[in-house]
């Protein structure tokens, strides 16, 4: 089954760290980029992050720049997003994603993970 499931949401304090993880299964993994996308209450979704096939170059959106890493494993068949400094405009819903093709730019593909909630609160 092709599929994406995310893990390592929750609850954190203004300032903490949570890492993201997602579980690819029913492709070939190291053959796509992959992404990180958010979803905060009464938003359109916006990217957060991509990573090329073989994790040699990556991007974040500014406003998770320096604070955010994204990596991946294809051994494993996980891309993770480590967030830290986490801020309370932050909270949304966080979905992995795969692209469409290998460069980290290449358009958006048809395939999301079901989504993990974030929430950054005190």
């Amino acid at each position: 089954q092709v599929q994406l499931v995310e893990s390592g949401g929750g609850l954190v304090q203004p300032g903490g760290s949570l890492r993201l993880s997602c579980a690819a299964s029913g492709f070939t993994f190291s053959v796509y980029a992959m992404s990180w996308y958010r979803q905060a209450p009464g938003k359109e979704r916006e990217l957060v992050a991509s990573i090329t096939n073989v994790g040699g170059t990556a991007n974040a959106a500014d406003s998770v720049k320096g604070r955010f890493t994204i990596s991946r494993d294809n051994a494993k068949s996980t891309v993770s997003l480590q967030m830290n400094s986490l801020k309370p405009e932050d909270t949304a819903v966080y979905f992995c994603h795969r692209r469409a093709g290998w460069h980290w730019n290449s358009r958006p593909g048809d395939l999301w993970g079901q989504g993990t909630q974030v929430t950054v609160s005190s």
